[in-house]
């Protein structure tokens, strides 16, 4: 067994003061939380602690399943893949000990390290949460338009290499990358430029110019479902996000101009709405600059989630954490958002829980996002009562990840 993974004989028990009851939405009182190897062995009130068992006292905190955040981007610089690879995996740490127990990588962005990354971590060599990767994303997209530097052939090859042009070149393009060991394929089908305007036209409306076509989708979904990986979209509106939804990508992320055309869709195909807002927070003042002060992304993805929140459509929580503008480790300040527009703080902390791991692969929702017998010991507490105020979960004060702690705050106090 690795460094970092509970033994199988090793024995804890937890006194919770509070629990939330992820899947119910309420918050226990007086509970006990046995932990055997890696996963919970039993919970209720006035369990019987056994004999030789370590005992957490967490009896003056809030008890909480760990945070899964369904959207980061642990790759944020480096010279070297030496030093890309140490950054990233410092981020992935960050967010562990913030309270993220799981998180899913979107995008590598320059190579397959956030595989050897995840399964590292699976070993017990290295510390970090549990993590689902998307590997490099299959982008035909630009922000904006760009000029050819390079010397020799003008304009030789593709973006990063990535020919998805039609739809059995996309399949090629899926095959590739599971072959690489990844869990998701991560598309883009909205660009933000059009001719010269990039990002806002006058009258301060988002460009959405699509990039890949409804075919090209439907043939990356496919291909990744007869192969096991699951799919998610980058996508802000327009035919771009047509092609996303109707093709039943399995996280449509983003969605920032969601109509009730819209809403309609994910609702007959059950899909999810992952709203990232800590990368539109960081986006919020060059958008209002570019527009006037009429427009910005953070505006529209509220507009967006109130619909979609009205609708039944369930959020998954993901943040977008990818640099120091967006950083890893902060990422709970969006359930303060979530309880602002239209959920109840309990709906607003479920997003990070089973909707978020309904969403990943593998159905690992039954070993995660609740504190239930049989699930790994995935736990965290803070020291208020996040219904009464949901900041209190960017203030994680204990992190058990598969029976290891991670952190303690509350020992020795």
């Amino acid at each position: 067994t690795g460094k970092y993974l509970a033994t199988r004989d090793q024995l804890v028990a937890i006194r919770a003061g509070g629990l939330f009851d992820a899947r119910s939405g309420t918050m226990l009182t007086n509970q006990v939380v046995i932990v055997r190897g890696d996963r919970i062995t039993d919970v209720g009130s006035g369990l019987a602690i056994p004999s030789g068992a370590n005992v957490i006292d967490l009896s003056n905190a809030t008890v909480m399943p760990g945070m899964i955040d369904a959207h980061v981007h642990i790759n944020t610089g480096g010279e070297t893949e030496a030093q890309r690879t140490l950054i990233a995996l410092s981020n992935a740490q960050i967010d562990l000990a913030a309270g993220f127990t799981t998180v899913l990588d979107m995008d590598s962005r320059g190579g397959y390290n956030t595989v050897d990354i995840r399964d590292q971590i699976n070993s017990g060599r290295v510390q970090g949460p549990r993590m689902q990767v998307a590997g490099e994303s299959l982008n035909p997209r630009a922000t904006n338009y760009y000029p050819d530097v390079r010397t020799g052939r003008f304009q030789e090859g593709f973006i990063e290499n990535k020919n998805v042009n039609g739809p059995w070149l996309a399949r090629a393009a899926v095959r590739e990358a599971k072959l690489h060991g990844v869990d998701w394929v991560k598309i883009y089908t909205t660009q933000d430029f059009a001719g010269t305007m990039h990002m806002w036209t006058p009258d301060a409306t988002l460009v959405n110019s699509p990039s890949l076509t409804f075919e090209e989708v439907q043939a990356i979904v496919d291909e990744a479902h007869r192969l096991g990986l699951k799919v998610a979209c980058h996508t802000y509106g327009g035919e771009g996000m047509a092609s996303c939804i109707n093709a039943g990508v399995d996280a449509p992320n983003h969605l920032l101009e969601l109509d009730q055309d819209g809403i309609k869709v994910l609702l007959q195909k059950r899909l999810p709405f992952e709203a990232t807002l800590d990368d539109l927070i960081a986006l919020e003042k060059g958008d209002l600059e570019a527009t006037g002060g009429r427009n910005s992304r953070m505006k529209l993805a509220e507009q967006a989630v109130r619909r979609a929140v009205a609708a039944g459509v369930p959020i998954v929580f993901g943040s977008g954490a990818t640099s120091a503008a967006i950083p890893h480790g902060k990422q709970a300040n969006q359930f303060a958002y979530y309880a602002k527009w239209g959920l109840t703080p309990t709906q607003a902390l479920q997003t990070a829980y089973l909707n978020a791991a309904h969403m990943l692969n593998y159905g690992i929702e039954k070993d995660i996002g609740t504190i239930e017998k049989g699930k790994f010991a995935d736990i965290i507490a803070v020291s208020g009562n996040p219904l009464a105020d949901v900041s209190e979960m960017e203030r994680v004060r204990f992190v058990m990840k598969g029976g290891t702690v991670i952190r303690n705050d509350f020992a020795g106090r």
